[in-house]
């Protein structure tokens, strides 16, 4: 599957409407981002299950600056709209691999059951 491109129209419906999201926020004055493309587009090739996104940070400052985007390339990886991951620089092919099996592989009942104890923690959870 190839990647998509975000912006501030389909950002929301494409995180909430697919269970696993990885966004790559770039720019196309960015020399590490354009050499971290290539692997990116592999990636998306070997995981149909998974939906790749790009966020050009030129274009979608808003998204950019919601996500406190500082240096790019930035990864994020969003299971059921909850971030797993988010990590600034470009990752080898290996690593990549690495950081969606991981993905994956956790217990998301888990992690929505710890968001719902902070959040009761915090006095956020409606009773």
């Amino acid at each position: 599957m190839a990647t998509v491109e975000l912006n501030k129209e389909n950002f929301e419906s494409v995180i909430t409407g697919n269970s696993m999201v990885i966004v790559d926020f770039w720019a196309p004055w960015c020399a590490p981002c354009r050499a971290f493309a290539p692997t990116f587009e592999a990636a998306s090739e070997q995981h149909a299950d998974v939906v790749f996104a790009k966020v050009n940070t030129e274009e979608e400052q808003e998204i950019a600056g919601a996500f406190n985007i500082r240096s790019i390339p930035t990864l994020m990886v969003f299971r059921e709209q909850v971030v797993l991951y988010a990590e600034a620089g470009a990752l080898p092919p290996q690593m990549l691999e690495d950081v969606v099996k991981q993905a994956k592989a956790v217990d998301m009942d888990e992690v929505h059951r710890e968001i719902a104890a902070q959040q009761s923690a915090q006095g956020g959870a409606a009773g």
